[in-house]
């Protein structure tokens, strides 16, 4: 079975698989149906924060599934006010809103820049966003984001974002000079599928304060770099800075599905009954696997585990590589890096499966590791010993 080929006639084909089915995972190795183990460094795709069968995880979530999985929001869920609490006390910020995935916070946090406009009258309010930038792939979201092959074939997109570039506070003066209908500016810390290019500490601290100075929402997207994944609970921290908005998903509930948008006292109230809602976002389940993520990060400590680690792993790709011709830059921060070659490298994904190794290409020429936030120094440097000769070898090929 190729890559490309799609598993089962009845599935829609909309994702190019690679020819493996993963059955059962324990810590940070995952075994496929035939029994091949692999080292997982992708987490499914940064989701996975406790690693697979974590011994206290598992339990909870069982003991929630005996109690009750699905209420509905007619209903008031205490698991809600839990995690809410507890989000937006690490956040520094005021509520949230849950939903199930971090394209519905997006959604969540771009209707409350518009209600925000409106609500000082602006009729079209327009949002700051960013080139390479990823926020999903809904009509809103697939609009916002600035990746035109992704776009492609679903115009007309939505109207109302400015695009800019990164880490550049004078195009974004420029891009918003004079123009009143500018209402937000929508960013991602750490750009996860545009390629891991981060927003400097600098200007993350200009934003903000032009936001303060313009009256716009600040949004940052840490749907991918959220939850400890760069060694504070949100990458924007490394700043100083806290947003008006904020969204999450991803790590949030160690595989369960759960998406949040947090707000600050700016957007905190914009959103009122009949303004926005969702079947599933907060159910009983996804709001104990949120409380017991947190709690069991807390308690390992994780996000020191994640600094730690992340930047051992780090250092060694960078030594792994050095002076090989076509690697272009290690970056990234904590346990959310990309290695940039000079060439696009998905056919590595086969290689390194081949190998036992997990992880994703994103911007056709970055590997991403985005592993368990468990990963030890031992496992980080046993993805280097399997990824370095995989990579050389690669790039020792001619040219295609």
């Amino acid at each position: 079975m190729s890559a490309t080929e799609p598993t089962s006639p009845h599935v829609m084909n909309t994702y190019g698989r690679l020819p493996i089915a993963l059955e059962r995972g324990q810590g940070c190795r995952v075994w496929d149906t035939n029994g091949k183990a692999y080292l997982d460094g992708l987490g499914g795709i940064a989701v996975n924060t406790l690693g697979h069968n974590h011994p206290e995880l598992v339990p909870a979530l069982a003991e929630q599934l005996g109690r009750i999985i699905h209420s509905s929001n007619y209903y008031h869920v205490p698991g809600q006010e839990t995690l809410a609490a507890r989000l937006t006390a690490l956040a520094g910020m005021t509520n949230a809103f849950f939903c199930c995935t971090g394209l519905e916070a997006n959604e969540a946090a771009i209707k409350l820049a518009r209600k925000f406009g409106h609500g000082k009258g602006i009729e079209k309010p327009q949002i700051v966003v960013y080139e390479h930038a990823f926020h999903g792939r809904s009509i809103a979201t697939l609009s916002a984001t600035g990746n035109p092959k992704i776009q492609a074939g679903f115009g007309p997109l939505l109207e109302g974002f400015i695009r800019v570039p990164l880490n550049d506070v004078d195009a974004l003066k420029q891009a918003t000079e004079g123009n009143p209908n500018v209402v937000a500016v929508m960013l991602e810390t750490i750009q996860g599928e545009g390629g891991i290019h981060e927003m400097r500490a600098d200007y993350l601290k200009q934003v903000r304060a032009l936001c303060d100075a313009n009256d716009w929402l600040m949004m940052i997207d840490e749907i991918q770099t959220g939850i400890g994944r760069t060694g504070k609970w949100f990458a924007h921290q490394w700043a100083g800075i806290v947003p008006d908005v904020m969204s999450l998903a991803k790590g949030l509930g160690s595989g369960v599905p759960v998406g949040a948008v947090l707000a600050g006292p700016k957007a905190a109230d914009l959103f009122q009954p009949g303004n926005h809602g969702t079947t599933f976002g907060g159910n009983p389940l996804a709001m104990r696997a949120g409380i017991e993520t947190l709690r069991i990060m807390e308690k390992d400590g994780l996000l020191d585990n994640a600094a730690k680690v992340g930047a051992h792993l780090k250092g060694a790709l960078q030594a792994a590589f050095e002076g090989v011709a076509g690697v272009k830059e290690v970056r990234g921060q904590g346990l959310m890096l990309g290695i940039e070659l000079d060439r696009p490298c998905g056919v590595l994904l086969g290689r390194a499966c081949e190998a036992g190794l997990l992880f994703s290409v994103t911007a056709d020429s970055v590997i991403r590791l985005v592993p368990p936030l468990i990963l030890t120094v031992a496992e980080a440097d046993e993805i280097v010993a399997l990824l370095a000769p995989i990579v050389k070898a690669f790039l020792a090929e001619p040219a295609q």
